[in-house]
């Protein structure tokens, strides 16, 4: 079974997709890891986000073995895989990568942007998270003061704002939700809400309900 998770910046799309693959015993790919890990590529070599050919090198040239780098959930890394990711070919070059990760046994869940509605689109339980902006920006500054770095709630939330409106607009793959997903607004539940209410999504969609 392929469990997809698409949401905006900040929704709690992660740790649910974690949670869910501990659960059914499923891999579990963060698949803006990986943008982010081109993005960091671009950084450390002292090139320009917005140069494609190089962008394009990079997304080739991933290791998933530095998908566990520390500093690839940093606020910076962050804004940087958000200019990465509006590049097409570059969204293009990771395709046939994530497919790969959905169709391999015995089960995975994937959560990012275009899940259920371009990399796997015919994924069996498609989920949709969102969340009150401000409650995101809330849960970003907290994760981000917890890493021990500086983090102004209201610049997070126009952030946040400014990812989602680059998110929805770009050209290549615009975030929105599958026309069978199922909407996950978890504004006012915990992690381990959110947790039962995908499981219960889950559940009836296996059962054919």
């Amino acid at each position: 079974m392929i469990i997809a998770i698409d949401g905006p910046a900040a929704s709690g799309k992660g740790t649910l997709g974690k949670r869910l693959a501990h659960h059914y015993g499923y891999r579990h790919l963060d698949t803006g890891v990986i943008y982010r890990a081109v993005a960091k590529a671009l950084l450390d070599e002292g090139h320009d986000l917005t140069d494609e050919a190089r962008a394009v090198a990079a997304a080739m040239a991933l290791d998933p073995e530095k998908f566990g780098d520390p500093e690839l959930k940093s606020q910076r890394i962050g804004d940087a895989a958000s200019v990465v990711s509006a590049i097409s070919s570059v969204r293009e070059a990771l395709v046939s990568f994530q497919r790969q990760f959905a169709a391999d046994p015995p089960g995975a869940v994937l959560d990012g942007r275009d899940l259920g509605t371009v990399i796997c689109p015919k994924a069996e339980v498609k989920i949709f998270v969102v969340a009150d902006p401000q409650v995101r920006a809330h849960r970003r500054t907290l994760e981000a003061r917890a890493r021990g770095e500086q983090a102004d709630e209201a610049l997070v939330l126009a952030d946040i704002l400014k990812r989602d409106e680059r998110d929805r607009n770009r050209a290549a793959a615009p975030l929105k939700a599958a026309a069978d997903a199922h909407i996950l607004d978890n504004s006012n539940l915990d992690v381990e809400g959110s947790v039962r209410a995908a499981i219960a999504i889950i559940e009836a969609v296996r059962a054919g309900r």
